[in-house]
């Protein structure tokens, strides 16, 4: 594992995630010589959930825990919007070349 210090570089919600089916929050992570992307989301409702492994009720859970997750990122960060993140210190955790995870830096801000 090798830990990195970076920035979030930009951060937008909507489509992204596989082949831009999912709606969500799309990440660009970057340091010194480095960048990474990261999507965190549910399938959208373009994407029909007949014989899908995944119910109605799971992707509005998945919903639910994505809006969680970004107000979890809003108050770490002490920002208003999802905009703001932008520019945000964070740590991130690779393992070779896979990202891991990564969080708010609050400690510095």
């Amino acid at each position: 594992m090798e830990v990195k210090l970076g920035r979030i570089a930009s951060v937008k919600f909507g489509l992204g995630g596989y082949q831009d089916s999912q709606i969500g929050l799309s990440f660009t992570l970057e340091g010194q010589g480095w960048g990474v992307g990261d999507f965190y989301g549910g399938w959208s409702t373009s994407i029909d959930s007949k014989g899908a492994q995944w119910t109605e009720a799971d992707r509005n859970a998945r919903y639910a825990e994505t809006l969680r997750y970004l107000n979890k990122l809003l108050v770490e960060a002490k920002k208003e919007d999802v905009n703001g993140l932008r520019g945000i210190p964070v740590e991130v955790t690779f393992d070779r070349n896979i990202l891991k995870s990564w969080r708010i830096l609050t400690e510095v801000l």
